[in-house]
């Protein structure tokens, strides 16, 4: 198992730059973020340009790739392509698919991604649009022999204050979404923060879901237990009576987890997805938590 990280916390930074300090500090994998090159939303980058890629700076990539023995484990683009507005949905789904075609041109088998949600919508009044929009995503896919694995964040108050986000977040839609899209190639881009501070087992979430984690993030959840006594836990933002950590420095039993996802056969790469707020600010600290999270999770990794 091999332990890299998203790209998306060094949004100033190159590819080449990341690559550099991914092999110096001894990550063995990117997971590279390809939002739009003019993109808004938070906690996301461009590390390369998806809409331009060709197979010349293709194996540019892949040579540097090769020459810092550092691998690409998952290109990455979450958004929400359920958006009400079909023009904006149809823009993002056609950047997906350039995202797709890029791992295509980089030989990397899994693209990561939200599902989103019709905020207009109830939740599961949304799968019947779901199915639409991600059968064809999941066809093209695997037309070029890649993977798609979606990201389980709930995205809470994303859309509107207190309204899950994210169709995709838990085990009652996933069964929801793999009955309606049960190809072999549509799977979890699995990450226990989330499903943490929902009170969701996610030892249990390997077990029942193993056939289906393609890609796992490690980001650790704290829990303010101070705070829900003013909150509540209906007021679930990132910040309130929870957030997220590096691996070690909150609740996730990395031990146990890592143990049960080598037990059901699960060997590819533990992605750190930064988020950490006391480890942000400037590219000097984003590394050092990274480095930190690199150190933690070695441990458990033979």
């Amino acid at each position: 198992m091999d332990i890299g990280f998203l790209t998306a916390c060094l949004p100033k930074c190159s590819f080449g730059d990341v690559i550099d300090f991914a092999s110096k500090e001894g990550f063995n994998t990117l997971e590279l973020a390809c939002w739009p090159r003019k993109n808004e939303r938070d906690f996301s980058s461009s590390t390369i340009d998806a809409v331009k890629l060709d197979k010349a700076e293709a194996e540019v990539i892949k040579n540097q790739c090769k020459e810092r023995d550092v691998e690409i484990s998952c290109l990455t683009y979450c958004d929400n392509m359920l958006d009400p507005d079909k023009n904006v949905r149809d823009a993002r789904i056609e950047h997906l698919k350039k995202v797709i075609e890029s791992a295509d041109l980089l030989n990397v088998g899994i693209v990561s991604c939200f599902i989103g949600r019709d905020k207009n919508r109830k939740l599961k009044e949304n799968l019947p649009v779901f199915e639409d929009v991600f059968k064809p995503v999941v066809k093209f896919a695997d037309g070029k022999g890649v993977k798609i694995a979606v990201e389980n964040c709930p995205m809470p108050g994303w859309q509107f204050e207190g309204l899950v986000g994210q169709i995709g977040f838990a085990p009652f839609m996933w069964d929801e979404m793999f009955s309606r899209i049960p190809d072999a190639n549509f799977g979890l881009n699995f990450d226990p923060s989330h499903l943490h501070w929902l009170g969701i087992d996610y030892i249990q979430c390997v077990k029942d879901y193993k056939d289906r984690i393609f890609h796992v993030h490690a980001k650790d959840t704290e829990i303010i237990s101070e705070n829900i006594q003013n909150l509540g836990i209906v007021m679930a933002h990132h910040g309130g009576w929870w957030r997220y950590r590096m691996p070690g420095l909150g609740e996730i039993d990395w031990s146990r987890f890592i143990s049960t996802l080598q037990e059901y056969d699960y060997d590819h790469v533990l992605s750190i997805e930064h988020e950490d707020p006391v480890w942000s600010g400037n590219d000097e600290k984003i590394k050092q938590g990274l480095k930190l999270g690199l150190k933690y999770l070695k441990q458990f990794i033979i």
